[in-house]
């Protein structure tokens, strides 16, 4: 699938990569205080008298200097607010046993997929507490694996990171994108296979992109090279596509497209497996694309426009002979597929080959002549197989409601490889026989951990406006359902990113110690179509929050647990959701934990990529985006209230969405605070917006948000 460039990209951007996560006991009891509370003095956030008129609305700003990630104040204000919450962190008597704790149970060893290039099998493989995963191959499923390629030697403290990476198809070459703290900007490195070294060949100033080989090269798409310093804040315009020969330098490569009359579209490119088609999707937002191919059969080939506007979604699964296999949710809000015959690509000639049903088509694959259709039902995967032709062959019977990922395979070989994870069961990876449509598995993780322990129910529960949402909950079989379990809600509720069952083994403490796991399905997401994402946007985006709220009154009314043991939080999108949430309504819940988020809703498309995300959100530059927008917007809704505890998270080198959102929500909701307790603002030193976070910054985080948490509650953990 193409990759969007939604605050959270679904190839960033998957909920599993959050690392807010929770461990408590619930015996203590809520009227009894075991610790002292902490004293918070807010540093001084100075505030000037800037003010613009919107549609004859003057919207005071008075952090907006904060905005300037470049200037010595922004940075003093960073240094105070850092030492203020980590030194009120240091304070929690639990916090160096619970990073401990997070430790052991995060060191088993971890794989992906495999890969088949040529003679060899590729993968990743993590031995337990490295910081980055390391690239590995071997020739055959049980011999000795080969290291390729350690990112974790190109950095002391494992910040520089692996992003994207692709052999060539006579195995000659490696080439990988490499990002350094985080950021969104990566340069791509060439690896002589043979060698092992690393060659001459870099490309500088690549985002958005993959790497896709043809002979002696590779396709790539890029922006032009920022012409000041603001290349973590500035606006991205010009993306486009390169070819890049080995042995060559940057300088020479080869423009394949731009487009000079639409600055603000992004163009991502890939060759099929079979090597016959490049295809081109071109977007301007994280949903709706165009479609173009060319015939590299054909030397000198023109692009071949299958969808010029941007309305629609189109994806390519892959090639066989001249045939191209799409899937789309035109006339389809849960998606189909057809087969396009390159010599016939008008729209009126594309041969169906599976219809829409209930269920919505997530992914499509094209191995061995099967299309392998990943599904949705209920927010949980399922699996079935259809011949090149749409005829179905079979369902995958999976282990449980989870999620499968990462289908790997070849056009020309009968099998393929796929992962499989829920809330309590890690990622185990399946070999699958084309042949027979069997599967059985290849690597099993080994932990300490018992997933039958615990049970995932689903339930369903009624929104404000009385549209019945689903939410996963999860918890020890032995739980007693009297009203006290501390539990952690989460949400996210946009860019048509559904929220599947994933594991991430620092939730576990959570669940060991008498805690609920909830996970709201709330509108704005992908889990059942555009209709549920198109409910979730622009002037209804205040569905979102009230289906989240009313998840946190269910948990309560339900006697899953109460108001001063429930904690909310959500990353990116739904750090804007807990953001809204609190500001809305204060008394919620007792702790908030609002990260990376979108949380001034005037200016967010002013800074890098967040132009792109105005189909789901609006933007201010229209009198009605302005009114909806400014109704929620987090940064301009602090008024003076009892909030709940809150931290709030973000990075340094966040330019996707950029710390000031979280910068200025801090300081106006430090200034709005009526209560005793503590507004921080936790700011994370060479890391970005999630993806390619080294392990031990994911273990710091996710151990001082669980000590913020516990202390807030008044709670001790078993560790």
């Amino acid at each position: 699938m193409f990759p969007k460039s939604g605050p959270a990209a679904k190839y960033a951007m998957i909920w599993a990569i959050c690392t807010s996560f929770l461990a408590t006991s619930c015996k203590n009891k809520m009227n009894s205080s075991l610790f002292d509370p902490i004293p918070v003095t807010y540093p001084e956030t100075i505030k000037d008298s800037v003010a613009e008129e919107y549609f004859g609305t003057i919207v005071h700003d008075p952090y907006r200097w904060l905005e300037d990630d470049r200037s010595e104040a922004t940075a003093e204000w960073v240094k105070r607010q850092n030492q203020l919450t980590f030194g009120y962190l240091d304070q929690i008597p639990f916090r160096d046993g619970i990073r401990e704790r997070m430790s052991r149970i995060m060191n088993f060893e971890k794989r992906s997929a495999p890969v088949k290039k040529n003679n060899h099998y590729y993968f990743f493989k993590n031995d337990g507490l490295q910081n980055q995963e390391v690239y590995f191959r071997c020739k055959s499923l049980d011999s000795e694996p080969e290291l390729v390629l350690d990112p974790n030697t190109f950095s002391k403290d494992g910040t520089s990171s692996i992003s994207s990476i692709s052999v060539s198809k006579d195995e000659k070459y490696l080439a990988f994108q490499l990002s350094s703290g985080g950021s969104d900007w990566n340069k791509i490195l060439v690896m002589d296979l043979e060698t092992k070294k690393i060659m001459e060949d870099t490309v500088q100033w690549v985002k958005f992109s993959g790497i896709s080989w043809k002979d002696d090269g590779f396709y790539y798409s890029r922006y032009p090279e920022p012409k000041d310093a603001s290349a973590l804040s500035g606006k991205n315009e010009f993306h486009s596509v390169y070819f890049h020969k080995i042995g060559s330098p940057q300088t020479e490569d080869e423009l394949i497209y731009m487009d000079k009359e639409n600055p603000l579209r992004n163009a991502y490119v890939t060759v099929t497996e079979d090597t016959r088609f490049l295809c081109m999707s071109v977007s301007q937002s994280t949903s709706g694309n165009a479609l173009a191919v060319k015939d590299l059969k054909k030397s000198g080939s023109d692009w071949i426009w299958l969808v010029k506007d941007l309305g629609e979604d189109y994806h390519v699964a892959g090639s066989l002979g001249d045939r191209l296999f799409v899937y789309t949710n035109t006339d389809a809000p849960r998606w189909r597929a057809f087969s396009i015959d390159i010599n016939k690509p008008d729209f009126r000639d594309w041969k169906p080959v599976i219809s829409e049903t209930e269920d919505v088509l997530q992914s499509l694959d094209l191995f061995h002549g099967r299309l392998i259709a990943s599904y949705m039902r209920n927010a949980c995967s399922l699996v079935r197989i259809f011949d090149s032709e749409g005829n179905f062959q079979q369902e995958l019977k999976l282990p449980e409601p989870g999620t499968v990922s990462d289908f790997s395979g070849n056009h020309d070989q009968p099998e393929a490889f796929f992962g499989f994870s829920s809330f309590k069961r890690p990622n185990t990876i399946y070999r699958l026989d084309l042949n027979t449509n069997e599967y059985n598995t290849y690597f099993e993780p080994k932990t300490e951990f018992n997933p039958e322990d615990y049970t995932t129910e689903q339930v369903w529960y009624p929104s404000k406006d009385g549209s019945r949402i689903p939410m996963f909950i999860t918890y020890r079989k032995d739980l007693k359902r009297d009203g006290q379990a501390p539990t952690l809600l989460y949400g996210y509720g946009g860019f048509n990113i559904p929220i599947t069952p994933a594991f991430n083994v620092l939730r576990i403490p959570l669940l060991e110690n008498g805690g609920i796991l909830a996970i709201a399905n709330i509108r704005g997401g992908g889990e059942f179509g555009r209709e549920w994402h198109l409910a979730g946007t622009k002037e209804h985006k205040q569905n979102v929050f009230d289906d989240f709220m009313a998840a946190a009154d269910y948990l309560i009314a339900e006697k899953y647990t109460n108001r001063d043991r429930l904690a909310l939080e959500g990353r990116s999108n739904g750090g804007l959701l807990v953001g809204a949430c609190i500001t809305q309504r204060p008394d919620l819940c007792k702790v908030a934990f609002p990260g990376v988020g979108v949380l001034d809703m005037l200016r967010y498309h002013k800074f890098t990529i967040g132009w792109a995300w105005a189909d789901d959100y609006g933007t201010s530059d229209t009198q009605e985006g302005f009114q909806y927008l400014y109704a929620y917007s987090p940064v301009h809704n602090c008024k003076p209230a009892q909030y709940p505890a809150t931290l709030i998270t973000t990075a340094d080198h966040d330019d996707r969405v950029v710390p000031a959102h979280s910068f200025k929500f801090a300081a106006s909701l430090q200034a709005a605070q009526q209560s005793q307790n503590p507004v921080l603002i936790r700011i994370d030193i060479s890391a970005g917006h999630g993806a390619g976070k080294p392990t031990s910054k994911r273990i710091d985080e996710a151990a001082d948000v669980l000590s913020f948490m516990l202390y807030q509650m008044n709670i001790s953990p078993k560790l």
